[in-house]
């Protein structure tokens, strides 16, 4: 449908998709943790109308590169005791790819 091709497109818009989160972590606490590294303008974590328990995964955007860069960094990411999944979101941008290569 419509609002789902909507919906994976906003999806590239983020910076990090970020699995494995423990059922008792909020996003406010996603967003907490990952502020360390810099400023989390969004955290999308959805729910399981069904289970009314998130899926255990979300998308993280950041306000600057350096951000995401910061992240990265570090090893392993580990809240309440379960090592997080993470994985760069890649801006599907023309332009971008090339001044990558050069």
């Amino acid at each position: 449908s419509a609002v789902r091709a909507a919906g994976r497109r906003s999806r590239r818009l983020f910076d990090l998709f970020v699995a494995d989160i423990p059922w008792t972590v909020s996003s406010k606490e996603v967003k907490e943790y990952f502020s360390q590294f810099g400023s989390v303008q969004r955290c999308q974590l959805p729910f399981d109308r069904d289970t009314g328990f998130h899926r255990r995964y979300c998308w993280v955007k950041f306000s600057a590169p350096e951000d995401v860069q910061n992240v990265l960094q570090k090893d392993s990411h580990v809240l309440e005791g379960s090592k997080l999944t993470l994985k760069q979101q890649i801006h599907r941008r023309r332009s971008q790819r090339r001044t990558q290569s050069e």
